[in-house]
């Protein structure tokens, strides 16, 4: 079955650390990119960071630069989302995609508050 599963999402204080994962199953992982995507309470989608299929080369929103960083082990078929120094602004459902084949997780919640 092709498949995304999304976990490691939570309450977090504003300055906090999280790390999502995106399992992935059911295709070839390592030929593809991988999109981390978000969307806050209210708001369309976000684009927040990629990484190409070799897990060499990662591209990130302004909005997050600096503070996440993405992964993945292509034996473990997995996609990560290091975040750090978490602001409100970055509560949103975090979603795992694979824009080939228009692929979604079912997402995990991220909430920053005090």
């Amino acid at each position: 079955q092709v498949q995304l599963v999304e976990s490691g999402g939570g309450l977090v204080q504003p300055g906090g650390s999280l790390r999502l994962s995106c399992a992935a199953s059911g295709f070839t992982f390592r030929s593809f990119r991988m999109n981390w995507v978000r969307q806050a309470p209210g708001k369309g989608l976000e684009w927040v960071s990629t990484i190409n299929h070799k897990g060499d080369t990662t591209y990130y929103a302004d909005s997050v630069k600096g503070r996440f960083t993405i992964s993945r082990d292509v034996y473990a078929n997995r996609v990560d989302l290091q975040m750090t120094n978490l602001k409100p602004e970055d509560t949103a459902v975090y979603y795992c995609n694979l824009a080939q084949y228009d692929l979604w997780g079912q997402g995990t919640q991220v909430s920053v508050s005090s």
